[in-house]
């Protein structure tokens, strides 16, 4: 069950990625200054007590920090680009992080349910709850942010959108959806390689995650 709710959001969410790829947004790029309200970073005080060579110690432990090498750019453009990725890393990454969040707590409650069909209700009013929540949201997405939502919903749930939409909807939907997203140059077969491809992704989420940006 835990696998099919899985995806059943990440179904959901590719479908409405793949609405704000289509153009249904014609807003541009945004400065990722609507992100303050979805945080990805929560801020960590823990405080506590070590004991060493008999003495006991208070310390305090904070959030962790991602250290990196200063970026150097080339010129103004790929500098420009940089912060385009960080604007939108920003906004589409508390998406990402909400939709684990809505795979354990779902599948928490499932688990108090008597029987399989209170599950499929529930599992209904879950799927008609995303759609009524996000779909306005993915909307307000661009075409380079629809793409990197993709990506990064496999970061969080490690698995690929195309895998998880041919085992729930089948190898037929699957397909109509992946040659949806080549016609805007994406692809839901594509993984998050954050030593390859994606490490500036993958450094922009840790220094989110980490609060140092």
């Amino acid at each position: 069950m835990k696998q099919r709710l899985s995806i059943l959001i990440i179904a959901i969410f590719c479908h409405l990625a793949l609405m704000a790829q289509a153009g249904l947004d014609v807003a541009g790029e945004t400065d990722g200054s609507d992100a303050a309200n979805q945080p990805a970073f929560v801020p960590m005080v823990k405080v506590g007590k070590a004991l060493y060579e008999g003495d006991s110690i208070q310390y305090v432990e904070l959030n962790p920090l991602a250290i990196y090498p200063q970026l150097v750019f080339k010129d103004e453009k790929q500098r420009q680009a940089y912060n385009r990725l960080v604007a939108n890393v920003k906004k589409v990454l508390p998406i990402a992080k909400e939709v684990n969040n809505i795979i354990i707590e779902t599948y928490d409650f499932l688990q108090t349910l008597p029987n399989k069909k209170a599950k499929e209700e529930h599992l209904k009013r879950v799927e008609r709850g995303i759609r009524a929540e996000y779909t306005p949201r993915m909307k307000k997405l661009t075409y380079s942010q629809g793409k990197l939502l993709i990506k990064l919903v496999y970061r969080e749930c490690d698995s690929s959108s195309y895998q998880l939409v041919q085992a729930f909807l089948g190898p037929i939907r699957a397909g109509f959806y992946q040659a949806f997203a080549a016609l805007f140059g994406a692809s839901l077969m594509k993984k998050y390689d954050p030593d390859g491809a994606d490490r500036y992704t993958e450094r922009i989420v840790r220094q989110v995650e980490a609060g140092q940006i």
